[in-house]
């Protein structure tokens, strides 16, 4: 039996949706408000069929988000490592009975709705991470035996989302994990020695990528040596981009986008869009306000009382910015095409309430920011 008797340890409901950083929530909804307009472009002006759902989508995931923003971050740490067993045994079943879509297969049918258990994962090696390096010492994480646990942790569901095979989505859980091991205070020279580890396995590696993955870091590196075919997204989106000039060419004027030249406008390209209708000024509107989240996300990281709460603040917020980085970098021509979306831009459910669930867990953190949590807690 676990007892508390730290001050902030026994919160009302009402002192809690009082607590809310009502703020970030408006920051949220703005980002978002900016993908149902870009949506409603993409749609030809109209909000069907993607701005509607998308709004919907919204809602629900907002009340999701309150709902585990408000609730005891104990649970949460209790259930760490439910959550990411289960994430586990979700991704072996997708090599067993997924279904297969878009040439990968990453989707569970369960009836009533499909999961994609790489999805849950994103927030379960967060949660899973955090509790395993908190109240634990800064002597402890210097010591590479206690660090060999998380890394298999890591390595794990990454093995399992390459063989879907999802490359983007495996990216994002090691930059993801990556971030947590530095919040953690994994020393920098470790960071470095995995990397240049990377790096000297990257030929071994190249002749595990599928064909599709070999091409699309060969046309990142010369787009033009097929222009029709795997390079036609990106030079399209560069064309777009470039096209959109210092202010744009107006809302519902984009001619790559509307005329059908951009592929996937709604989705992975739609930072592509907004660009050609708003220009550089809507491009960098938008990473502003990127820009205030992932600070928002930092400060709250940084005054969590708790480790387990800094940790999920600043894996959270990691990924917040990675998300945004590979997409915008992908679109550029600047890292080859992974097919990450844009944040609470892109037209996508599954993604939408990933990201939703990460903030009602950023700001759970902000309203129990006073919590002490022990280092050993009872529960699983």
């Amino acid at each position: 039996m676990v007892h508390w008797s730290a001050r902030g340890n026994d919160l009302s409901l009402g002192r809690k949706l009082r607590d809310v950083n009502w703020g970030l929530v408006l920051l949220i909804g703005l980002i978002a408000s900016v993908g149902f307009a870009t949506l409603y472009s993409a749609g030809g002006g109209s909000i069907d069929p993607w701005a509607d759902r998308q709004m919907a989508r919204f809602a629900i995931g907002t009340t999701i988000m309150i709902v585990i923003a408000v609730t005891d971050i104990r649970l949460w740490m209790r259930l760490s490592y439910l959550f990411y067993g289960v994430a586990v045994v979700l991704l072996v079943a997708v090599d067993v009975v997924g279904r297969v879509g878009m040439g990968a297969q990453r989707w569970l049918d369960l009836g009533l709705l499909s999961v994609q258990p790489s999805e849950i994962m994103k927030i379960s090696i967060v949660l899973a991470l955090a509790r395993y390096f908190h109240g634990m010492s800064f002597d402890e994480v210097g010591r590479i035996r206690w660090l060999l646990v998380p890394l298999g942790m890591v390595l794990l569901p990454v093995a399992l989302v390459m063989k879907q095979p999802d490359l983007g989505t495996a990216m994002l859980l090691l930059a993801t994990s990556g971030g947590v091991f530095f919040f953690t205070g994994v020393r920098i020279w470790k960071f470095l020695l995995a990397i240049a580890g990377g790096v000297a396995v990257m030929p071994l590696a190249w002749n595990f990528l599928h064909d599709y993955q070999k091409k699309r870091v060969l046309i990142f590196l010369d787009p033009e040596q097929d222009p029709l075919g795997a390079g036609y997204h990106i030079l399209q989106s560069k064309i777009a981009l470039g096209s959109g000039g210092f202010s744009g060419k107006g809302f519902l004027q984009g001619t790559q986008s509307h005329l059908s030249f951009l592929p996937e406008k709604q989705t992975d390209f739609i930072f592509t869009m907004l660009a050609e209708e708003h220009g550089l000024i809507g491009g960098l509107v938008l990473l502003t306000l990127y820009l205030l989240l992932i600070a928002y996300g930092y400060a709250i990281a940084l005054r969590a009382r708790s480790q387990y709460g800094r940790l999920v603040a600043g894996g959270v917020t990691i990924m917040m910015f990675f998300y945004v980085f590979i997409n915008v970098a992908m679109v550029s021509g600047l890292v080859p095409v992974v097919g990450v979306p844009l944040p609470l831009v892109s037209y996508g459910g599954t993604a939408m309430l990933t990201l939703l669930v990460g903030m009602g867990l950023l700001i759970g953190v902000y309203v129990h920011r006073d919590v002490e949590i022990p280092r050993h807690m009872s529960g699983l």
